[in-house]
């Protein structure tokens, strides 16, 4: 019985110590596995602060070379010199009526009646737009006797001016003065409450012979206008005023070009002149056009035939004769000339063919272009228009 008795508590001290060693290596094991764990976890926050860090070390890093990087400080101001000194466009036009049709047409319709979109685009997207103002703007006066037409237009239509895009206007022409200095002096009213540019007239001898000069790009344009034709002498603005700048004799004309020419980096002369519905310039055309070249004009446009005439160079300076009409509620082709001057002061010509149909304008394209394009080259003299209407010396 003893002999069992102690068997039996031999066997449970057994049994405790076996139980004891067993819950005392789990409890080692269960802390060197949290220990583990914690270290495991710590080298992973470790490592992804360390990669979070080299991550905005590399997102930042681009940010701290560009504002450092000198070249980059370059580009800007290269980029703000470009802005700066961009090419400038100016568009002209031919002779401008705005009569019954054309009237109609925007009384009804706006801009719309009268220049396809086009061409409103082309007129309104140059930086200066010039156009012959082939009447007066007024309400008052009295038409010239024994003038087969004159005309007058309603000051409120010079709001169609305005949505044309127009800057700048020749007065200098044989239409300017038919209701005598009454609507003329009108005229320069309307213009200078619309904020729009005359040239070619004025109310005295020296308003008349004021260029306009515009600055657009860091360089100045000017623009001079006069008329080598005008129904009766005292129009011109020596024997009366107010009146219109004359060139029956070139000599003023050709000193104020050179008076001019030191203001400005590009000098236009629009010239009122020719013989109506004739395709070729007159002779003494082309000996006007070389005096006003060689007294510094870069640009000479003309106007008057009411017809398209071809371009001459001289000197290496361009003469578009005639642009014919633009607007004047008579049918047939017409054209804008696109001057586009660099930075440098070169310049590249473009003439944009046009049709009147309905005393509304549009722009002509594909063979329709072509064809006209072809016709202006084949009038020129030692000149090419290519398929866009680039205008080259041959």
């Amino acid at each position: 019985m003893n002999r069992i008795v102690r068997g039996i508590l031999y066997a449970s001290s057994l049994l405790l110590v076996i139980l004891v060693f067993v819950l005392g290596y789990q409890k080692v094991h269960e802390k060197t596995t949290d220990e583990m764990a914690e270290t495991q976890t710590t080298t992973t926050e470790q490592k992804t602060e360390q990669t979070t860090g080299q991550a905005q070390e590399q997102i930042q890093e681009p940010e701290q070379t560009t504002e450092a990087e000198p070249a980059t400080e370059t580009e800007t101001e290269e980029g703000e010199n470009i802005v700066s000194s961009a090419a400038t466009t100016l568009v002209f036009t031919g002779d401008i009526l705005i009569g019954n049709s054309v009237s109609a047409n925007y009384s009804a319709k706006g801009i719309d009646g009268i220049l396809s979109g086009q061409m409103k685009e082309l007129l309104n997207g140059a930086d200066i737009t010039m156009v012959n103002e082939e009447f007066p703007f007024g309400t008052g006066g009295v038409a010239m006797e024994d003038k087969q037409y004159t005309f007058r237009v309603n000051p409120s239509y010079v709001a169609a001016f305005g949505d044309m895009g127009v800057d700048v206007v020749s007065l200098a022409n044989n239409h300017i003065l038919d209701y005598g200095p009454q609507a003329l002096e009108e005229t320069f009213a309307v213009l200078d409450d619309a904020g729009i540019r005359y040239a070619g007239a004025g109310e005295d001898k020296a308003r008349a012979m004021e260029p306009q000069i515009i600055e657009v790009n860091g360089k100045k344009f000017g623009f001079l206008a006069a008329s080598r034709v005008i129904p009766v002498a005292s129009w011109n603005v020596e024997n009366q005023t107010p009146g219109v700048f004359a060139t029956y004799d070139a000599a003023a004309l050709n000193a104020k070009i050179g008076e001019t020419k030191k203001e400005c980096d590009y000098l236009t002369v629009y010239v009122h002149w020719g013989l109506e519905h004739k395709e070729y310039p007159e002779d003494y055309e082309h000996t006007l056009a070389e005096g006003y070249v060689n007294a510094g004009a870069d640009l000479v446009i003309g106007s008057h035939p009411h017809c398209l005439q071809g371009v001459e160079y001289i000197n290496g300076k361009p003469v578009f004769y005639s642009l014919g009409n633009f607007l004047f509620g008579q049918d047939g082709n017409t054209a804008a000339v696109k001057v586009t001057v660099a930075p440098d002061g070169t310049a590249q010509y473009a003439f944009v063919a046009a049709k009147e149909e309905g005393a509304c304008t549009r722009e002509l394209t594909g063979e329709e272009a072509k064809s006209l394009y072809d016709y202006l080259q084949s009038i020129s003299f030692q000149v090419s228009v290519d398929e866009n209407g680039i205008v080259r010396e041959e």
